[in-house]
């Protein structure tokens, strides 16, 4: 069943079916880039592209640099985020994305080697780094995004002569613990 929320198709009955888990798996394995999107406190919209690597908690992580935007955004806001993983070389109507509402800020420095491992065996050329290139006086940081909330697309719905983009909501809890 699809329901109007807010201005926007969302299913909230289907999130626990098999085929739909299925799909946003597919989509977290198959595609290397996400969408960051971030807000200033002043209210001004930020999105970036960031290669990231993923856990079976469904948690996010990716590399940047402090001083950047999103990462500026990130402590400035509490690390209230959204984030986007979409296929983006697929013709129009046929595009598949998954949607993840979260909260991201510094990786523990404990977990950096893990983490580290997990960006490591997704990237094709990593450039050789060790733990401390992220610790101290570095440039850069590996941040962490815990989701509260994802989605993935679901079924266009014709409505008279158009086209309506829905989604469906996933049961998170489901989806955790379980690596994609």
């Amino acid at each position: 069943m699809v329901a109007t929320v807010a201005n926007q198709w969302v299913d909230t009955q289907e999130g626990d079916h098999p085929k739909v888990i299925a799909k946003a798996r597919n989509i977290l394995t198959q595609v290397h880039y996400c969408t960051l999107a971030t807000c200033s406190p002043e209210g001004i919209p930020w999105a970036s592209p960031v290669f990231f690597a993923y856990d079976s908690d469904w948690h996010l992580y990716w590399s940047s640099a402090t001083a950047s935007q999103h990462s500026q955004n990130l402590y400035d806001n509490q690390g209230r985020c959204a984030i986007a993983i979409y296929a983006s070389n697929r013709a129009e109507g046929q595009g598949q994305g998954l949607y993840l509402a979260g909260t991201a800020g510094e990786l523990d420095p404990a977990a950096i080697p893990e983490i580290m491992t997990l960006l490591f065996q997704r990237a094709d050329n990593w450039p050789q780094r060790t733990p401390t290139d992220y610790l101290g006086d570095s440039p850069r940081r590996i941040y962490h995004f815990r989701p509260n909330a994802v989605w993935v697309t679901g079924e266009r719905l014709a409505i008279g002569p158009q086209l309506i983009d829905t989604k469906v909501q996933l049961d998170l809890a489901l989806l955790q613990g379980h690596a994609p």
